[in-house]
């Protein structure tokens, strides 16, 4: 069986996390490290034993012959990157968001099929252990037919969250509700209805946003519906950060780290019922903890060894990162227009930034890029 040759570019937390899974993966090995800052170079490539260094990446491409290049970057730097990466005709991984609206998706997702190469972005949350736990119990048919799904965030400001964490949770959602074919949404900002004056740049370099408070409903096929939840709290809380599946059987609740099964749809906390049931996490067979990966990021690159073995998509791949995106375009839409918004978009230019042209407004400011910094500059 192949080995596949990987590059990484970017050696902060995200490239040090991903160096990790794809240095402890018997199939991959870690041939060229790229980062501006040579400590950060140094810092990773001295952990894990790599001496192809550099900090320009084309050459680094040039010099490795990489199969894989991993963009594990800031989001306002995914789309320059991942145009100029597939340019050399490699496969590539990028960090969530892909990109910051569908302008930029559909444009990366052409170059890729022009190059004839896969794309896969890190949502590793969809395919690490506890993840694998509900898939197989879902599978299985524990909660018979599915009706409704339910997703939160952690408390982040709501437009921030929904491109932020609101990536993951929705890709999520996806695993089980298949393609979104519309979303409506019911948004405030300080308690009132959403106004063009509201839109503002992201924190993170995330794009353009709004909405302190986003409650979204989403619609796909056989009936299934699901609402998404950014709210922002006094306080961030990442134990709300959760999905709930709701079938004619029984239920399912994930959450990071956790799988849980309820064998009855109506839950009566009464002391005569079931409880909830653990479910096993499932880990890949050669998984070992020691080796410093953590098991999300290590399912990642097992799935992507595999897709490639089997000339197909990764399940986490840039087409379904790039209807995530389609999503939350989709919900700024609705808050804009107040309208349901329909599944692709013919549309692709962001919903928010032409709300603020059709009002008269230039583009919103930039603003800081750190979130506490943000949140105390935004009204």
């Amino acid at each position: 069986m192949k080995n596949y040759r990987v590059a990484i570019l970017g050696c902060r937390g995200r490239g040090t996390a991903a160096a990790r899974a794809y240095h402890a993966h018997p199939r991959t090995n870690i041939v060229g490290l790229c980062d501006l800052i040579e400590e950060r170079l140094n810092t990773v490539g001295d952990e894990l034993g790599v001496s192809g260094r550099f900090t320009d990446l084309d050459e680094m491409i040039r010099s490795t012959a990489p199969d894989i290049v991993a963009i594990p970057t800031g989001t306002e730097f995914h789309y320059d990157l991942c145009m100029r990466v597939l340019e050399h005709g490699v496969h590539i991984e990028v960090e969530k968001p892909m990109c910051v609206d569908l302008e930029q998706a559909d444009a990366v997702i052409k170059k890729s099929q022009d190059k004839g190469v896969r794309v896969a972005v890190h949502h590793q949350g969809r395919v690490g252990a506890a993840m694998q736990a509900i898939g197989r119990a879902f599978n299985e048919g524990k909660i018979g037919e599915l009706r409704y799904i339910y997703g939160s965030g952690k408390g982040y400001y709501g437009g921030y969250g929904l491109m932020n964490i609101g990536t993951h949770m929705i890709n999520d959602i996806l695993k089980f509700g298949g393609p979104c074919r519309s979303v409506v949404a019911q948004t405030t900002t300080e308690g009132h209805p959403i106004t063009p004056q509201d839109v503002v740049s992201s924190p993170s370099g995330m794009g353009t946003i709004a909405c302190e408070h986003i409650t979204a409903t989403l619609q796909f096929n056989h009936n299934v519906t699901g609402t998404l939840l950014q709210h922002r709290f006094d306080r961030m809380d990442s134990s709300a950060y959760a999905m709930e599946l709701y079938g004619s059987e029984g239920r399912l609740f994930w959450k990071s780290g956790g799988a849980w099964w309820l064998p009855q749809p109506h839950f009566i906390p009464d002391g005569t019922h079931d409880e909830w049931e653990a479910l096993a996490p499932i880990y890949p067979e050669h998984y070992d903890a020691k080796k410093g990966a953590s098991e999300a990021d290590y399912w990642f690159v097992e799935e992507y060894v595999r897709a490639l073995d089997e000339g197909r998509e990764h399940e986490c791949s840039g087409l379904e990162a790039r209807h995530v995106i389609e999503i939350m375009m989709g919900i700024f839409e609705s808050a804009a227009y107040g309208t349901c918004v329909n599944l692709p978009q013919e549309r692709r230019d962001h919903p928010l930034l032409r709300w603020r042209t059709e009002a008269g407004l230039a583009a919103p400011e930039a603003m800081p890029r750190a979130y506490g910094e943000w949140l105390s500059t935004v009204r």
